[in-house]
């Protein structure tokens, strides 16, 4: 079975104020294999943003490959098997929450009776029902990112790749995120997660892999990495400092 993610020796450059180019990623390698939840840690700067662009065929590569599903990223193919929650996720605010789920339902190829099961179920999934008539610019901060996970739910992808996907929920939003994410897993589907909050990585992930400087510095399940009595932060800071230097 193709792996739904495979990266091999990426290096993506950037050019610097300074006139020196600048290895925003620099020779990553990460498999992740089908079912997963992959945790994609590092501190700002880190370079997983960009690995990210590079997945979804947003930005080229200088070198190495990437490849989703047996697929070359840049394959459009490969793509729609995907679900993208970005950083800062945002939507057309003029529009009610089940209006854009029903747009980027459409963007995905979905048509009538079943767009509108998927949107219908979509907003069950992220709790919005009441809100689905409401337009997005009346929602709080936590009500527009679960629509904007809900975007990227609605064609029921194979892998879901979320950019800081718990940012501004609150507590009970937070548990209810990691039970969907533990059914996702169950259906089979595959997560793969940039975030800050290390607990929720800890809690959830099958496998975290450590980025600083561009540079992987460790990957594996957190059992193996995590020493005995500490947590999974203690264990970051240790990484990162021993590692993120030029």
């Amino acid at each position: 079975m193709d792996l739904p993610i495979l990266v091999e020796n990426l290096v993506v450059r950037f050019a610097s104020s300074r006139g020196a180019d600048v290895r925003a990623v620099d020779g990553l390698t990460l498999r992740v294999e089908a079912g997963q939840a992959i945790g994609f840690l590092g501190p700002n700067g880190a370079g997983k943003t960009t690995a990210i662009h590079v997945m979804l065929g947003f930005i080229p590569a200088d070198s190495g490959r990437v490849s989703l599903f047996g697929r070359d990223a840049r394959d459009a193919a490969a793509r729609r098997r995907i679900g993208y929650l970005p950083e800062q996720a945002d939507a057309y605010r003029f529009l009610t929450g089940r209006e854009w789920l029903r747009f980027t339902g459409r963007l995905c190829g979905l048509r009538g009776r079943a767009l509108e099961n998927r949107v219908e179920a979509t907003l069950d999934e992220v709790d919005l029902r009441e809100a689905a008539d409401r337009r997005i610019a009346t929602y709080s901060r936590g009500m527009r990112q679960r629509i904007a996970l809900g975007q990227a739910l609605v064609h029921e992808p194979s892998l879901l790749i979320l950019d800081e996907p718990t940012s501004g929920l609150d507590p009970v939003a937070r548990l209810r995120f990691r039970n969907r994410m533990a059914a996702w897993r169950a259906e089979g589907r595959t997560i793969f997660f940039s975030s800050h909050e290390l607990s929720e990585v800890e809690l959830v992930c099958d496998r975290v892999a450590i980025l600083a400087r561009g540079r992987l510095l460790a990957e594996g399940p957190p059992s193996s990495l995590v020493k005995p009595g500490e947590r999974l932060e203690a264990c970051f800071m240790r990484t990162v400092g021993e590692g993120g230097g030029p």
